[in-house]
């Protein structure tokens, strides 16, 4: 286009004058020029990103029920028992490295499993951990859920503590960030509310994680508000930022407001080894960090969606996937089972009684949480229900037990609502390579919900979550 402008003009002798003027014209016609070129991308590639979307729309939804569906990736039961096993080893060394440990854990140490070889390898392990710094809360149970902890900092001010730990996350998805899109692995996340990804040039992200460039992104807006999330482990913060946001290729959210994360060290090695590169929270606002809407509550108020509902089908040892704007009724048999909300920030709900044979848990509540991977509650009660079928707690606070047991554990039956909702006592176990992962663990929140039904709850379950009427819904799988 600029080689025909340029030759637009007869090549004839012409005054300075002239010349500085016809220069000019050129000048602003070259700028007009490249300002249609760049809208014109930026055109092209909005349009690129829909007929992606309507293509795969048609792939995905043969049906044209107007359900928005997500394929989602299942992490393995061998990579699951194997980050518990690194996990036990780390603490295992450190135990030996700071030499104050009780007895019974450095003999816990000496004496395991774990740590294999001749005693001048089991003595580098040692060197290992005291040359890695392994953090000194070696005796501190892994925390697997967010709750808001008041830490008074003497000046009136109130700090947000979020006890989250996604080392145990089993279940990933993809989104796609901005213009054109920046692909990236997500944790659904229905135990928060905001939705973050870290941004190029991230410390301590670990390996192999997308990172998002706003720079490359035609459609980014400045936001530049502090994101700060103070976990258990440490902090992770970054920076708001807006862009467009596109799920399952064809729920185009327009004008999300998200956190670019430049430092995750928070999440410790739970994030740097685990297969996902942010969180996108799927509670309610009140969770949210920095006022920012849910991405659900946005593609609610954008009319993306059909339904204000959600639902997750985690399936039996397979991939899951997760539904948006309502529920596949192919996914499940008989009648759904709606339980009201006791509050909505996280998905939480009163519980009747949990039982395990003969321990009865009495009037509690939980959340129904896919960000954890395990069911916990209460230290005091799920040491019972452990002692009881013969769970041995190792060193970092999860239970293992002995395989050849597993056909005769009792079931853990949920009563909600005068029903009971039943894990099989063969389902309480992430069972490989020989060992046999209970996967109840203990944890006490001191201001937030006493159980949360994690996954292992969930694989049970069709599970809807009802945004609207502020309530979920259990179903019966039709595997």
């Amino acid at each position: 286009l600029n080689f025909l402008i340029r030759f637009k003009y007869p090549i004839v002798k012409r005054t300075k004058a002239k010349k500085n003027k016809q220069q000019n014209q050129l000048n602003n016609i070259n700028k007009i020029t490249n300002t249609m070129l760049i809208r014109s991308l930026a055109i092209a590639s909005t349009l690129s990103l829909a007929s992606i979307a309507s293509v795969q729309a048609a792939d995905n939804n043969n049906n044209n029920d107007g359900l928005v569906r997500m394929k989602l990736k299942k992490r393995s039961a061998e990579e699951m028992v194997a980050v518990h096993l690194k996990r036990e080893n780390d603490a295992l060394r450190l135990a030996l490295a700071i030499g104050s440990a009780p007895e019974e854990v450095l003999d816990m140490a000496k004496k395991s499993v774990m740590l294999r070889g001749s005693e001048d390898e089991f003595e580098e392990q040692v060197k290992v951990g005291k040359m890695k710094g392994f953090p000194h809360k070696y005796m501190t149970p892994p925390r697997d859920e967010e709750v808001e902890v008041d830490n008074d900092t003497g000046t009136g001010s109130t700090e947000s503590v979020i006890i989250k730990d996604y080392a145990n996350a089993q279940y990933y998805g993809e989104v796609m960030i901005g213009t054109p899109p920046q692909r990236f692995t997500v944790i659904f996340d229905t135990g928060s509310s905001n939705f973050w990804v870290p941004k190029i040039n991230c410390r301590d992200c670990g390996f192999d994680k997308s990172t998002y460039d706003h720079s490359t992104s035609t459609s980014f807006q400045e936001d530049g508000s502090d994101f700060r999330i103070q976990y258990g482990s440490g902090a992770v913060h970054g920076y708001f930022s807006v862009d467009s946001l596109a799920l399952a290729d064809d729920m185009i959210i327009q004008n999300q407001k998200f956190a670019e994360v430049s430092n995750a060290g928070g999440l410790g090695q739970g994030y740097a080894m685990g297969h996902f590169d942010g969180i996108l929270g799927l509670g309610f606002e009140g969770l949210s960090e920095g006022g920012a809407n849910t991405v659900f509550k946005n593609a609610i108020d954008q009319n993306v969606v059909r339904d204000s509902v959600f639902a997750f089908d985690l399936g039996d040892d397979e991939d899951g996937e997760l539904t948006f704007g309502g529920y596949d009724e192919s996914k499940f048999t008989g009648e759904i089972s709606w339980i009201n909300l006791s509050e909505a920030n996280y998905w939480r709900i009163d519980i009747d009684d949990i039982t395990v044979g003969s321990i009865s848990s009495g009037e509690t509540n939980g959340i129904v949480d896919s960000g954890t991977s395990l069911i916990t509650g209460p230290t005091t009660e799920i040491a019972k229900i452990a002692h009881s079928v013969g769970a041995s707690r190792n060193i970092v606070g999860e239970y293992t037990i002995d395989c050849a047991k597993v056909p005769d554990l009792p079931d853990l039956d949920f009563n909600i609502n005068d029903k009971v909702w039943k894990v099989p006592g063969k389902d309480l176990v992430i069972e490989a390579s020989g060992t046999c992962l209970f996967a109840l663990m203990g944890m006490d929140i001191p201001t937030g919900p006493k159980w949360i039904l994690g996954d292992v709850f969930m694989r049970q379950y069709y599970t809807i979550f009802d945004y609207e009427k502020e309530r979920v819904g259990f179903a019966e799988p039709n595997y």
